[in-house]
C-alpha cells in the first residue's frame, strides 16, 4: 500500500484499523518532503515534533473519534503555531514565534491532527503564484518551471507531491482554490465567519478565510467539520448553520440547478480550460443535474474592486510591523521615525510595498470618496449580483483561473497581469460565499486544469456534495504528478 496515494479519510481508516500506525505515516510524508526539497513547499519543518506526537496518538488510535485522527498534515505559515516559527514568509517577522495556537490548530490538535510543520506562500499572502516568498518561490510538482499559484501554494504543492494528505490555507481572493487547481488537488474557501480567524495574521480582515487544500471533496468535508464554528476570540466567527457535512455526501444531484455565468467564458479564457469546466457541467448533468446558462455582468468590476478594498485593509493591518513589538529590526537607524522606515524598507517586499502604498493612497484625504469608499459599493453591487443569481440556481460552476499554470517570473515582470488572473474567485470573497476548486482536466501541456463551484452562503453541503458526486465519475482528483496527467 503507497500511503502518499491514500486521501486523508482513507489513511485514517487504515490508521483506526491498525494497518498504519501513525509513525509510518508520518515518517511517509517526511521522506517525501526530504526527497523532493527542490519544490520549496515548506518553510519550516518540524520532523522530531511530529514524531514525537505520532508516538503520543498512537496510543489513543482504538478510542479516536475523529476519521481523521493521526493523519499528518501541515499549516501555512501564516497562521499561528506556539513555539514554531511563523513568518507569514516575510523577512520582517524573522524568526517570530507566537506564544499561542490559532483556534483551528487548537481544533485540528484536539482532533488529533500531526503537524509536520509550515508551508511556504506569497509573502503576507499577497501574490497569486507564491514567487514574492523572503524563502524563494515554490515550484509546481507538475512541472519544475511553473509557479503552483498562490498564495497557498506550499500547501497546494506539498499535498500534491505527498508531503501530508492535507493542509490548512487561507483565502483572500482566491489563495486557496487558485493553487489548488495549479496542483490538481481539491481546495475549499468556505463562507466567511464559519471558521475562526483569531491566530491567522491579517492581510484584509474583511475577506480573509481559512480553509483546506485535499486531495477529494469527501477529505475537504472531514477537515471543515473539524475547523468549523463559533470561537469566543474571533468576533467576527459564527455558528455554523450545517451538520456533519461528511455525512451529507450522498452524491446525490438530481434535480440540482447549476448555473453556467456567460460572463465567465468569453475572451481571455484558454481554450483547454473552457473545454474542460464545461465538460465538468455535463458530468454533473449526466447524473442527474440540470445546468443553465446566466448572465453575470459584474465581472469586468470585481478585480478592481477586490484590489482596493484588500490594500486598503492591508496599509491598515501591517502597520503593526514596525521593528519594535516584534519579528526583525533594521540595525541602523536614527530615532523612531528612522526605526520605522529603515525596518518596512528593508524587511517587506516589493509586492508587500506596492499593495501598501496603494492602499494608503485610496485612504488617503482627497482618494477615499473616489476610490475606497465607491469600492465598497462596487462589493454590494456584486453580492446582489449572486443573490439574483442564486435565486435562479442552486450553485455556479465557472472556471478558477483564465490558464493553467504560468511560468517561473512570468507574473513578478507583470503585476497587473497577475492580478487579473484572479478574476474568477475575488468575487467569491467579496460578497463571502463558499467557493470550491476541483480537478477536471488537464491542458494539451499536461497541467491540471480546475473547475470552481460558488454557492450561497452556507451552502457548503449542497457544493461539498456536487463537487462529491463529480468526483465520483472522474479520477482527475486521483491522478499525482508522479503517475502524470492525460490518461
Amino acid at each position: 500500500m503507497e500511503l502518499t496515494r491514500l486521501t486523508a479519510l482513507e489513511l485514517g481508516a487504515a490508521i483506526k484499523r491498525g494497518g498504519v500506525s501513525v509513525r509510518e505515516a508520518v515518517q511517509a510524508a517526511l521522506d517525501a518532503a526530504a526527497r523532493d526539497k527542490e519544490l520549496n513547499a515548506f518553510i519550516t519543518v518540524t520532523g522530531e515534533r511530529a514524531l514525537e506526537r505520532a508516538e503520543a496518538l498512537q496510543a489513543g488510535v482504538k478510542d479516536a473519534k475523529s476519521p481523521l485522527y493521526g493523519v499528518p498534515m501541515a499549516i501555512k505559515d501564516n497562521i499561528c503555531t506556539k513555539g514554531v516559527k511563523t513568518s507569514c514568509a516575510s523577512k520582517i517577522l524573522g524568526e517570530f514565534a507566537p506564544p499561542y495556537d490559532a483556534a483551528v490548530v487548537e481544533r485540528l490538535a484536539d482532533a488529533g491532527a500531526v503537524s509536520l510543520g509550515k508551508l511556504n506562500m506569497d509573502e503576507f499572502a499577497m501574490g497569486s503564484t507564491s514567487e514574492t516568498s523572503f524563502y524563494g518561490p515554490v515550484k509546481n510538482p507538475w512541472d519544475l518551471e511553473r509557479a503552483p499559484g498562490g498564495s497557498s501554494g506550499g500547501a497546494a504543492a506539498a499535498v500534491a507531491a505527498g508531503m501530508g494528505w492535507y493542509a490548512v490555507g487561507s483565502d483572500t481572493g482566491g489563495s486557496i482554490r487558485q493553487p489548488a487547481s495549479c496542483c490538481g488537488v481539491t481546495g475549499m474557501k468556505p463562507t466567511y465567519g464559519t471558521v475562526s480567524r483569531y491566530g491567522l495574521i491579517a492581510y484584509a480582515s474583511s475577506l480573509d478565510q481559512i480553509g483546506p487544500l485535499c486531495k477529494d471533496a469527501a477529505d475537504c468535508a472531514a477537515i471543515l467539520d473539524v475547523l468549523q464554528g463559533k470561537d469566543a476570540k474571533d468576533g467576527t466567527s459564527l455558528d455554523g448553520r450545517y451538520g456533519h457535512l461528511l455525512d451529507g455526501l450522498t452524491g446525490d444531484v438530481k434535480g440540482l440547478k447549476i448555473g453556467l455565468p456567460a460572463d465567465c467564458f468569453g475572451d481571455g479564457l484558454d481554450g483547454d480550460v473552457r473545454a474542460s469546466v464545461l465538460a465538468a457541467a455535463e458530468v454533473l448533468k449526466g447524473r442527474g443535474a440540470e445546468v443553465v446558462e446566466l448572465p453575470f455582468p459584474v465581472m469586468e468590476y470585481v478585480v478592481p474592486a477586490y484590489y482596493i478594498i484588500a490594500a486598503a485593509e492591508a496599509s491598515s493591518n501591517l502597520s503593526r510591523f514596525d521593528g519594535v513589538k516584534y519579528g526583525w529590526r533594521a540595525e541602523e537607524y536614527e530615532g523612531l521615525a528612522d526605526l520605522y522606515r529603515r525596518t518596512r524598507t528593508q524587511g517587506f517586499g516589493s509586492e508587500v510595498k506596492r499593495r501598501i502604498l496603494l492602499g494608503t493612497f485610496v485612504l488617503s484625504s482627497g482618494y477615499y470618496d473616489a476610490y475606497y469608499k465607491k469600492a465598497l459599493q462596487v462589493k454590494a453591487v456584486i453580492t446582489d449580483a449572486f443573490d439574483r443569481a442564486f435565486e435562479r440556481c442552486d450553485l455556479l460552476l465557472t472556471p478558477v483561473a483564465p490558464s493553467t499554470a504560468p511560468k517561473l517570473g512570468e507574473s513578478l515582470s507583470d503585476p497587473l497581469q497577475m492580478y487579473l488572473s484572479d478574476v474568477y474567485t475575488v468575487s467569491v470573497n467579496l460578497a463571502g460565499l463558499p467557493g470550491l476548486s476541483m480537478p477536471c482536466g488537464f491542458d494539451g501541456k499536461g497541467l491540471p486544469i480546475g473547475a470552481q463551484l460558488i454557492g450561497p452562503h452556507f451552502g457548503e453541503g449542497v457544493l461539498l456534495n456536487a463537487a462529491h458526486a463529480f468526483q465520483q465519475d472522474t479520477d482527475y482528483h486521483k491522478r499525482t504528478p508522479e503517475g502524470g496527467g492525460p490518461a
